[in-house]
């Protein structure tokens, strides 16, 4: 049994990275991932139902997404299904994980400081 390859993820181009992280800067546009991700790939009225805003003005969010790569579009019939693009999302894990190591390392000095200090009740 022979397993394929993965090739290798290309990275983004810095310019691909900002529309990422542009896009992910708005909570309405991270709550249209979260449903995609939640419930699948649906149409633009399933997701409209979840706002207070109008169609035109979701359209413009899920642009702004499809253009990031965190969305595609496809057409059945008369309407646009949208589903979920992970692949740029793991480019955002991969730029935060120095970052977490960073304050993961920070919390583990903060532990063992405060473990090295009496308590009360020893006193």
């Amino acid at each position: 049994m022979n397993a394929t390859p993965v090739p290798p993820r290309a990275a983004l181009s810095a310019p691909d990275q900002d529309r990422v992280f542009a896009a992910l800067a708005n909570a309405t546009r991270r709550e249209v991932l979260r449903l995609l991700r939640d419930d699948g790939p649906q149409p633009v009225q399933r997701l409209a139902d979840h706002f207070a805003m109008s169609r035109p003005s979701l359209s413009e969010h899920l642009k702004v997404l499809r253009q990031a790569g965190l969305v595609s579009e496809q057409r059945a019939g008369r309407q646009r299904i949208y589903r979920l693009e992970a692949a740029p999302l793991s480019e955002v894990q991969d730029w935060l994980g120095p970052y977490e190591r960073f304050w993961r390392a920070k919390l583990a000095s903060l532990g063992a400081l405060l473990d090295r200090i009496p308590h009360e009740e020893a006193q």
